[in-house]
């Protein structure tokens, strides 16, 4: 079956698996990914809409300690929990592979280095900007919650975690919401802004738990990185801009917060 003009990656081998075994497979990926974190950033968004007072008054914190005031066992967790969050993408990539493609098939390789490297930055100062006036009207307006990107102790491997953890932020979210998923999406016969939405709406509901404007911010940053995707053809740059923006999010926080007045903090 030939895709649909338009469409990434043109013809698929492996064509004569049924769509049934496609839709469980896409569901089994989700369910051990993001789709399990949408559920639970569902989960966390009701309870903080229910709990007395603003969204503004309560926090989202992210890369916090595990283990406080023992650092070595503290790392061992924040290592383990990076490495275990990538097992999905093996998953995909090991999927990917029995297609006899691989992660190429999607543009999670390194045959394009500086092209992947010069568009990311582009998309990253783009959306970052825009991403951050975004965040402060929305918390101004009550719609959000107070976002913590990090809590981490001031250790020598503070800055090594936030931006390990910023890269696999950004492998994981790519390579399924983005490249996978729309790759099988197409396999199912899903029109293109079928299939837009789908991986937007999911973006933006694991983001759940940030408040609407975290909904809705990440679901437009959803629609913009597929129309990308399906231009390049990559997730290389995707990955590259997401990376860059979470370690802004993430380091820029631990160097500004208390010490400038715009940044909201908890």
């Amino acid at each position: 079956m030939q895709a649909e003009a338009g469409r990434v990656a043109g013809s698929h081998p492996g064509q004569g698996v049924m769509p049934r075994t496609l839709r469980a497979e896409v569901l089994i990926v989700l369910a051990l990914s993001l789709g399990a974190s949408a559920v639970s950033s569902l989960i966390s968004f009701v309870g903080a809409l229910t709990k007395p007072g603003g969204l503004k008054d309560q926090a989202a914190k992210l890369n916090g300690s595990y283990t406080p005031g023992r650092p070595w066992l503290d790392l061992a967790w924040q290592l383990f929990g990076i490495t275990s969050a990538l097992v999905p993408v093996a998953l995909v990539a090991y999927l990917l592979t029995r297609e006899g493609t691989g992660l190429r098939a999607i543009g999670f390789d390194r045959t394009r280095p500086w092209p992947d490297l010069g568009r990311g930055v582009l998309v990253a100062a783009g959306i970052g900007s825009a991403g951050l006036a975004f965040y402060l009207v929305a918390i101004e307006s009550g719609f959000n919650l107070t976002v913590v990107p990090e809590s981490l102790p001031s250790v020598w491997w503070k800055f090594p975690v936030l931006i390990l953890s910023a890269m696999q932020n950004s492998v994981l979210e790519e390579v399924i919401v983005v490249g996978y998923l729309l790759r099988r999406l197409d396999r199912l016969e899903w029109s293109p802004m079928a299939a837009l939405a789908a991986s937007s709406v999911l973006r933006g509901s694991y983001h759940l738990y940030q408040g609407i404007g975290g909904f809705i911010g990440n679901m437009v940053m959803g629609a913009v990185f597929v129309l990308l995707y399906r231009r390049w053809g990559r997730v290389g740059p995707l990955v590259v801009a997401h990376t860059l923006l979470d370690v802004g999010a993430f380091v820029g926080y631990a160097l500004l917060a208390g010490r400038v007045g715009w940044l909201p903090t908890a």
